[in-house]
């Protein structure tokens, strides 16, 4: 904490926009400089400084533009600063991302289209997602939203953590423990990843896992790292897991050899299940600087040993 003036620094991929939104709300003892090595806060995209973290000497508090920050908390040397990340503002986009894919599966709507360009008129039997059963690994801020929509279109919906609490204001019907993985995996519909990339995340869905499924649609929002890629495509392949929703990767873009691009059975997208509004991450800021300056506690610290 620091009533004194405070120097931000910006590291986005839209550092004028940042810079603007933040000038017109006129916080308290706050100027932003264009010396990276005077500021102590920083608002920041993680990839773009976790190479260059020399340059930020006196940087007390990061505030991520994301919710991921595993660019930073699997460093080999853990930063001294606090860092805080983004929450409560990607559930929505989220649950119409896997929502929208899960019905039109269901519903055939890219059978249809097909049938448009070639002139078909032939009725295919559906079944209504309020006849499906969800798991969600992750019962954070994004699974919780996740859980209540799918809930509001009549699913079970369960959820799957390290704890087997259910979380605050729970949307869940069932919540599990990790350990329980396999046995619940067999019982669903649906699997969602909201998982961080964490050492206990990394491969978590792998071939072993996956084929513990009956024909499940598989979405991954989260991390990359925790779907193992050959297992996920054997699983496919043999079966145990109908389609792939897959939007993020271990490399990223997706290297355009990969066999993901034109496999049948998945569906890529470009990190794009939910983005950061800057608007909604600079309202997030603002809270945090005002805590920060009146020396209150930060919202959405991150705990770097875990990632999250």
């Amino acid at each position: 904490m620091n009533n004194l003036t405070n120097k931000l620094y910006i590291d986005t991929e839209q550092d004028a926009l940042y810079q603007e939104l933040i000038e017109q709300l006129n916080l308290q003892d706050l100027t932003i400089t264009d010396d990276p090595e005077s500021a102590n806060i920083l608002l920041a995209s993680p990839p773009r400084i976790s190479t260059k973290l020399e340059q930020y000497s006196c940087v007390e508090w990061v505030q991520s533009i994301y919710a991921g920050v595993d660019a930073l908390s699997t460093l080999d040397k853990t930063p001294k600063f606090t860092l805080t990340n983004v929450k409560g503002i990607f559930g929505q986009q989220i649950a119409e991302y896997v929502l929208g894919y899960a019905i039109s599966h269901f519903r055939h709507f890219d059978q249809y289209k097909e049938q448009q360009v070639n002139g078909l008129w032939h009725q295919i039997p559906y079944q209504t997602i309020d006849t499906k059963s969800m798991l969600i690994l992750g019962t954070g801020s994004i699974g919780n939203h996740v859980a209540q929509m799918a809930k509001a279109l009549g699913m079970t919906v369960y959820g799957v953590n390290r704890s087997g609490i259910p979380p605050k204001d729970s949307n869940f019907d069932e919540t599990y423990h990790i350990q329980e993985l396999r046995q619940t995996l067999s019982q669903v519909d649906i699997v969602v990843s909201t998982l961080p990339n964490t050492k206990e995340t990394n491969g978590l869905l792998n071939r072993e896992t996956l084929e513990q499924c009956n024909g499940v649609l598989v979405f991954n929002v989260g991390r990359g790292p925790t779907i193992n890629e050959e297992g996920l495509l054997a699983a496919v392949d043999g079966g145990s897991v109908t389609h792939a929703y897959l939007d993020v990767f271990n490399h990223e873009p997706l290297d355009r050899q990969h066999a993901f691009w034109n496999h049948p059975s998945i569906t890529v997208t470009p990190h794009i299940a939910a983005i950061s509004v800057p608007e909604q991450v600079v309202e997030i800021f603002q809270q945090n600087y005002r805590n920060w300056h009146s020396g209150f506690k930060l919202e959405n610290v991150v705990d770097l040993s875990k990632g999250y």
